[in-house]
């Protein structure tokens, strides 16, 4: 095993307190958040079992993803006409511009805060 990996390499977690992992070398009943919901699951409340560290070579630094047990997942709970409905008003709240009130059919960025077209307006004025 290179030393990058062996510094990340600690399945007892003697050295950072819970088992460590490098990347893509996790045993087999591990996944992080993302890869249970892709399975629809969710981690249901239970403790980090583990960690993968994944390593930089360019700056030195190390970012890690939690890993949780498989056999303890729940499964994912059931979106209620409620929540598809609060989902769908804040998309549209989103989608709508706060100077035109028009809904422009995309997220307007939050760099802006409005639509394009009222940017567009707002720069001929100022010329």
């Amino acid at each position: 095993m290179p030393t990058a990996y062996a510094k990340c390499f600690d399945p007892t977690g003697a050295r950072y307190g819970i088992p460590t992992y490098p990347w893509r070398m996790a045993p087999d009943g591990y996944a992080t958040r993302r890869q249970l919901r892709a399975r629809g699951l969710r981690p249901g409340g239970q403790p980090v079992a583990a960690q993968l560290v994944i390593l930089n070579s360019k700056c030195g630094t190390a970012r890690l993803a939690f890993l949780y047990r498989e056999d303890l997942a729940k499964p994912v709970r059931p979106m209620t006409s409620r929540k598809w409905g609060a989902l769908a008003l804040a998309m549209l709240a989103r989608r709508t511009c706060p100077c035109c009130r028009l809904d422009v059919g995309y997220c307007i960025p939050t760099s802006q805060g409005i639509c394009g077209l009222c940017v567009a307006a707002e720069e001929q004025r100022a010329a």
